[in-house]
């Protein structure tokens, strides 16, 4: 099974889309629509997406965890495929789809944030995004403050990245540090020149901080 859905990968292989993908990090060119397509067609297949998760190819790997059940996974299993996931979307998808959704995540979540790998390290911050947005309790935001201002300037490229997302949502979740939060934005001016397209907010954190706290009042009913 595995070898007829690699062969279907391949003759999905796009090379200009993969030169697209490559410039953001990533190494296939499969379109991930077409991709979908094929999950939905696949569902829910345990052990066919351990086996083209082992096959190392970036599209199996993205089609294994849209296929996965990812309750299956043990943590030392979780663990072992983060530090092997080096192309963004890969990495992006175990951690939103797989990750978010397993019992470990809330072990992992620190053990990752204090990896010295800063890509594992950057997956920790990512979880704890999500947790400063949806289960706040028992963490210390002002702590994450300080770390992100200690550490977010000089960090590289993907934990900053996940570093300035969790600034940000410290500041639109939590109003009583939305002045601190954006005060080490305009200070530490990570991404605020990132190139933006029109209808987007920009990652730059005191403006993507204003900009959803303003929809969130604006949808408030009057």
């Amino acid at each position: 099974m595995v070898a007829e859905v690699m062969a279907e990968l391949a003759a999905l292989e796009d090379p200009k889309a993969r030169a697209v993908n490559e410039k953001h990090g990533d190494d296939h060119g499969v379109n991930l629509g077409k991709l979908r397509a094929i999950a939905k067609r696949l569902k829910t297949q345990q052990d066919l997406a351990r086996g083209l998760w082992e096959t190392g190819d970036s599209a199996a790997r993205l089609l294994a965890l849209l296929i996965c059940r990812p309750k299956a996974f043990g943590r030392d299993e979780l663990d072992g495929m983060l530090r092997d996931s080096r192309t963004r979307k890969v990495h992006d998808w175990l951690v939103n789809y797989v990750v978010k959704k397993n019992p470990h995540s809330e072990e992992l979540r620190p053990a990752w944030t204090s990896d010295l790998d800063p890509v594992v390290a950057s997956a920790g911050w990512a979880l704890t995004t999500e947790r400063v947005a949806k289960r706040p309790e028992g963490l210390d935001l002002v702590g994450l403050l300080d770390v992100i201002e200690a550490e977010m300037k000089d960090a590289p490229d993907r934990l900053q990245w996940a570093m300035n997302h969790c600034l940000a949502q410290i500041g639109i979740e939590h109003a009583e540090y939305r002045a601190r939060a954006i005060g080490i934005g305009e200070r530490l001016e990570v991404l605020k020149d990132y190139p933006t397209s029109p209808g987007c907010t920009s990652p730059f954190a005191p403006v993507w901080i204003s900009e959803m706290v303003r929809r969130q009042q604006d949808a408030k009913p009057a």
